[in-house]
């Protein structure tokens, strides 16, 4: 690989998805993307950027983009965000949307769907205390393959054993074959829908949570900057972010502001009170 030709994928990767990678990741980008020149029936990383080059092919340079932004998941991920979930934010909203007891839930870069799915099970083990009302979650990423299986629902032994409390294994997934497929329950809860976070999200309308987690890490910071800004735009007043372990806003945003005594959950600036220790009769975190 030429250092002409790493500089020219990588100016697709920062265009089309805001993904950022140092030399030192060469190694990454040609073992990532060398299936994705077998698929067009090339023999090598040289020949698909010839053919990029040369054709402008939007399906070829699709399939790049996909590969190379493609991140893993699973369930409960990290455990301390789902228990500011359940502990903070839960019991806010059951206080301040109780009027129209409506809630909106964005889990943005989304990939397999674990993470939206391990909040419709938190919502569903909460039972009466959302009855009457209407949630939204709401799972995008840009890779059309990788929403699919999301979508589809089904997952490895591996992959439900990360993170997975066996009881909720056992009550919300159905074994098919050597996979698991979770109920059309939890899977109707999310609605799944292709979205690139270098976009405007005004057309994905306002969401009173957003889980954005592992995600800005990959941006440089005018990148980072004009993601937590429509992000913003999009969340009320007391709307909760929850960004990853090893991101933060500090130096590239003042729209946001950690919310007192927590880590990796923000609200916006100004509107944000401090939380109270609050955990709903019930309300246990799920443990492994």
């Amino acid at each position: 690989m030429t250092i002409t030709d790493f500089d020219f994928i990588c100016q697709i990767l920062k265009t089309r998805s805001g993904l950022v990678l140092t030399n030192d990741k060469a190694y990454l980008l040609e073992s990532r993307l060398l299936p994705v020149a077998r698929k067009w029936k090339l023999a090598t990383f040289d020949d698909l950027v010839r053919l990029i080059r040369t054709k402008n092919d939007e399906a070829v340079i699709r399939d790049v983009v996909e590969a190379m932004t493609t991140n893993e998941s699973f369930f409960f991920r990290d455990t301390k965000p789902f228990d500011q979930f359940k502990q903070i934010c839960m019991p806010a909203m059951l206080k301040a949307r109780a009027g129209n007891k409506t809630l909106r839930i964005w889990s943005a870069a989304c990939s397999s769907g674990q993470e939206a799915y391990s909040l419709a099970m938190i919502l569903t083990e909460m039972g009466s205390q959302l009855a009457g009302w209407k949630i939204d979650i709401v799972g995008t990423d840009l890779s059309n393959e990788i929403l699919q299986r999301a979508k589809d629902g089904l997952y490895s032994q591996f992959e439900v054993q990360r993170g997975l409390p066996i009881t909720l294994l056992v009550k919300y997934f159905q074994q098919t074959g050597d996979r698991w497929k979770i109920s059309d329950k939890i899977r109707q809860m999310v609605n799944f829908r292709e979205w690139n976070l270098l976009n405007d999200p005004v057309s994905l309308g306002k969401f009173d949570i957003v889980f954005c987690r592992n995600v800005l890490i990959y941006f440089d910071q005018p990148t980072k900057a004009k993601v937590l800004a429509g992000i913003a735009k999009q969340m009320p007043e007391d709307g909760y972010l929850f960004l990853g372990g090893a991101e933060t806003v500090l130096g590239i945003s003042d729209k946001f502001q950690l919310l007192p005594g927590q880590r990796g959950i923000y609200g916006l600036t100004g509107g944000i009170k401090t939380p109270q220790s609050l955990t709903p009769p019930g309300f246990a975190t799920p443990r492994t």
